[in-house]
């Protein structure tokens, strides 16, 4: 019996939900929340108290690192609660974090040159993109963003591709 409700349970976690979410598996659902949850606490925290005591003259780039740090925390609120609409902002996160990785730590990691450099710390930082690409609904951006697909809810697709 128990065994029985596990397996219900799990199939209904990792099964496409065409009723509420555009056959967007709920598991996904639920990581996607996870990860705003995580951008709304942690980086809304560190951008938030960096900005509101920093009292010294913003250097421009500098300045312009923080505010956007500060927008992705903040626009991950509405994402716990909407977050295959808030999707633009991870697949934003994901992009840059990715490209600064490629552009500037793998040279270096290339060259053993970034062990003690500045670049070690946001290093760190960055490293864990892989979980906002691991929690992505991929087919679902790819049919919205991509193909530009109509809304899905309550109707499952003939095909999904």
């Amino acid at each position: 019996m128990q065994t029985s409700l596990l397996r219900s349970s799990f199939r209904r976690l990792v099964k496409p939900d065409y009723q509420h979410w555009e056959g967007v598996p709920n598991i996904n659902i639920y990581c996607l929340r996870f990860l705003y949850t995580l951008m709304f606490v942690f980086l809304g925290k560190d951008a938030w108290t960096y900005i509101l005591t920093n009292t010294e003259v913003w250097e421009p780039r500098n300045a312009m690192a923080w505010s956007v740090w500060a927008s992705f925390a903040l626009l991950a609120l509405p994402g716990i609660f909407h977050p295959l609409k808030m999707l633009p902002i991870l697949l934003l996160e994901i992009s840059y974090k990715v490209i600064w990785l490629l552009l500037v730590a793998f040279p270096l990691w290339q060259a053993g040159k970034l062990a003690g450099s500045p670049a070690e710390g946001m290093t760190v930082v960055f490293l864990p993109v892989f979980l906002p690409i691991l929690f992505v609904p991929w087919r679902y951006v790819w049919r919205t963003y991509i193909l530009g697909a109509k809304r899905t809810v309550g109707v499952q697709p003939q095909s999904l591709l």
